[in-house]
């Protein structure tokens, strides 16, 4: 064998030396962060009901969604709100006498307008919103939707009020959506959810959803409380009045109504 070989050989070796040196604590130090992410998210839904919580496969809300501008409420409207998870949603909203309903099914969606009387196909920015929603909700995290699409690691721990700290988990998805939530250190309650998303003019903003009063409904946990701020200003507020699960839906719950007749024989509110 030729110097140059036995040369080329060493350097293949060294380089190979200084990759596993270099690469497997790394490599450790990974496995040691995604099994602290495990960890405070087998804590959060042991908090929340354990495999009850995970074998929930319909929910049923209803309460009051608020809009908050300056610290006051300016507007609110009733609310009646399904899901069948993982990704179907008809949500209903009645204010006074007028009512809209937005309903999606996975990449697809419509919206009823009680002002204009209107059914029609939800736009494809619409939709996108619907998906984005999925993809930051706590449910998406704790019920493990997210994983063949993004991975989590732990941060860390952050400041929370009264001296206590939250546990931080941070999802990054493959197109580079990272959404970061936090969970009280001693008990494992959900706290926040944080993301940000980009606008059609390229102008960054910051969602931060804050939740809290949970409450137990047959040995499952959820909050009746979710705060929306935006760039650090609370903007809405989501107040649950009462909360059902597994509850039966027939696909006609969803689907588009053929005229307006239909549509309101429909009406929840």
């Amino acid at each position: 064998m030729s110097f140059s070989c036995q040369s080329a050989k060493l350097r293949a070796f060294a380089i190979g030396l200084l990759f596993i040196v270099t690469v497997i604590p790394v490599t450790a130090q990974d496995r040691e962060r995604d099994e602290k992410a495990d960890a405070v998210i087998s804590k959060a839904v042991s908090f929340l009901g354990g495999d009850k919580y995970l074998n929930v496969t319909s929910q049923l809300g209803r309460g009051r969604f608020s809009v908050i501008r300056d610290g006051a409420v300016i507007s609110f409207q009733a609310f009646h709100d399904v899901i069948v998870f993982p990704d179907k949603e008809r949500t209903e909203f009645k204010s006074g006498k007028t009512r809209t309903v937005q309903t999606n099914i996975g990449g697809s969606g419509w919206i009823y307008d009680g002002d204009m009387e209107t059914i029609k196909e939800q736009t494809e920015a619409q939709i996108e919103s619907f998906k984005r929603g999925l993809r930051v909700s706590l449910d998406n995290l704790l019920r493990g939707s997210w994983r063949k699409e993004a991975s989590l690691a732990y941060v860390g721990r952050r400041p929370s009020t009264l001296g206590r700290r939250n546990d931080v988990v941070r999802l990054t998805y493959e197109d580079g959506l990272v959404v970061e939530f936090e969970f009280a250190a001693d008990d494992g309650a959900p706290q926040k959810a944080i993301y940000k998303r980009t606008n059609s003019e390229g102008e960054e903003t910051v969602e931060e959803d804050r939740y809290a009063q949970f409450v137990d409904t047959g040995g499952i946990r959820s909050p009746f409380i979710i705060d929306r701020f935006t760039n650090g200003s609370h903007t809405s507020r989501i107040n649950y009045q009462s909360v059902e699960y597994n509850g039966r839906f027939p696909d006609s719950t969803f689907a588009k109504p053929a005229d307006l007749k239909e549509m309101k024989k429909s009406f929840k509110l």
